[in-house]
């Protein structure tokens, strides 16, 4: 029983990686219909923005968390302008090879001025543990598990209780409809990558803490597996999202715990195409008719 709870912490808090970054996706997914695969390479921009900020500049955590979130959604309204927003009426194939591109260009840009050498993350918060009832849990895990919280409830209220919210679920709704209600649909797609970003450049910096070790092409597999996550849960649902991100962290967790480390990758896209045969619209998703 020690193990099980011991492997669910664990989990929980792999997972809650996960769950920014698929949030992220769920909302840029959701209004622009976009999948944007350079949204992992966005959390790899945060580690490093967090690794410079804490090792040069002396940031403490809360700092460099705050900083890497505006850097990543500054980054995310910069790529939306320049790559995505001029093919928004272009086929969908168009905008997907532009996203892989774009993801392309931030690795292999980061691999020129910083290496492609794996670095150690500085551990700007002294790790402790915990035990509880044999149990351990460090509060390196409890700060992701909050940030996390904190994180989804804020995005939580700006979708449901603000203007800005209000446009987006408008714009994803109807992009003409709500156009000609009078709301801007470039700066709504603007705000909603940004959102989307920051949320990303939170996760770098958390994954940097957690692992202590960052490189150029760590947000290729995580990125991946935050849009299984966001399928999982439901595409338009925020606590789907969420909920999908916990679940991939779990099953990862489990899988190596059973001794299986090679196949947590696999594990994780069979579990998706098992819930999909089942489920189609994901765990919290919602029926759509389309009218003809």
């Amino acid at each position: 029983m020690q193990t099980f709870f011991q492997q669910l912490i664990n989990g929980l808090s792999l997972g809650s990686i996960y769950a920014l970054l698929a949030l992220g996706y769920m909302i840029v997914y959701g209004i622009s219909k976009l999948l944007n695969f350079a949204h992992g390479d966005v959390y790899m921009l945060g580690a490093y923005w967090g690794y410079y900020t804490i090792n040069y500049l002396h940031f403490g955590f809360i700092t460099a968390l705050i900083t890497a979130m505006i850097v990543c959604g500054l980054a995310g309204v910069i790529i939306e302008a320049v790559a995505y927003r001029p093919l928004r009426n272009a086929p969908r194939v168009a905008a997907l090879i532009t996203a892989i591109g774009v993801s392309f260009f931030l690795e292999n840009g980061m691999s020129y001025l910083v290496t492609s050498d794996t670095r150690n993350f500085p551990q700007v918060i002294k790790r402790k543990t915990f035990d509880l009832g044999g149990v351990t849990i460090s509060n390196i895990q409890l700060i992701i598990l909050v940030t996390t919280l904190i994180l989804t409830l804020g995005l939580m209220y700006i979708i449901n209780y603000t203007k800005t919210g209000r446009a987006m679920r408008s714009v994803s709704t109807d992009y003409d409809a709500a156009s000609l209600m009078g709301i801007n649909i470039n700066h709504t797609v603007s705000i909603t990558f940004a959102l989307g970003s920051a949320l990303a450049g939170a996760a770098g910096v958390l994954i940097g803490l957690y692992y202590n070790s960052i490189d150029p092409l760590m947000g290729m597999t995580p990125g991946i597996k935050a849009f299984v996550a966001a399928v999982l849960g439901g595409i338009g649902s925020i606590p789907g999202a969420a909920v999908g991100g916990f679940l991939i962290g779990l099953l990862e967790t489990a899988v190596q715990a059973m001794g299986f480390s090679a196949f947590r990758d696999a594990a994780v896209y069979i579990v998706l195409i098992v819930i999909l045969l089942v489920l189609p619209g994901g765990l919290f998703g919602k029926k759509q008719v389309e009218k003809v």
